[in-house]
């Protein structure tokens, strides 16, 4: 190790929280919410346990302090991959430094949907970005106040 050489704070992820099945459901008609708007026939077919549907819209990640609601830092945009009822994965171009966040996709209703994420895994893909994903917590008020049109 050469003098000098200054390494990033790593900071231990906040204890995960047990599931709820109140806050289960209310994330699912969120989600679905999400998907009328992107999917309005319904009608895609996934074999894992969870059906994912195609997600491909930008949507914004905000880093959150321990209780899961706080915002610490800048929203940050990445691009969808897949969404299911639990969970989410996307691409990135940058590291992220935090593992629990606030993502905010856009609903049918042209508002807001926040869910508390844990991101569980991380890839570097062959063509420079990053692939992403972690299950959802709970249901929480979005961070962004832009109007959506």
């Amino acid at each position: 190790m050469s003098a000098g050489v200054a390494f990033p704070q790593i900071q231990p992820p906040p204890p995960i929280l047990e599931p709820n099945p109140q806050s289960d459901e209310i994330i699912r008609q969120q989600v679905w919410g999400v998907l009328v708007g992107v999917y309005p026939q319904g009608n895609i077919v996934e074999k894992r346990q969870d059906q994912r549907f195609p997600y491909p819209h930008l949507l914004y990640l905000t880093p959150v302090g321990p209780d899961g609601l706080t915002p610490i830092d800048e929203s940050v945009t990445v691009v969808g991959k897949t969404l299911s009822e639990r969970g989410l994965g996307f691409y990135y171009q940058s590291p992220i430094a935090h593992r629990r966040m606030i993502a905010s996709l856009e609903t049918s209703e042209h508002l807001w949907a926040g869910f508390l994420i844990d991101i569980t895994w991380c890839r570097f893909t062959r063509y420079g970005w990053y692939e992403s994903g972690g299950r959802f917590i709970q249901s929480v008020p979005s961070p962004i106040k832009r109007t959506v049109r």
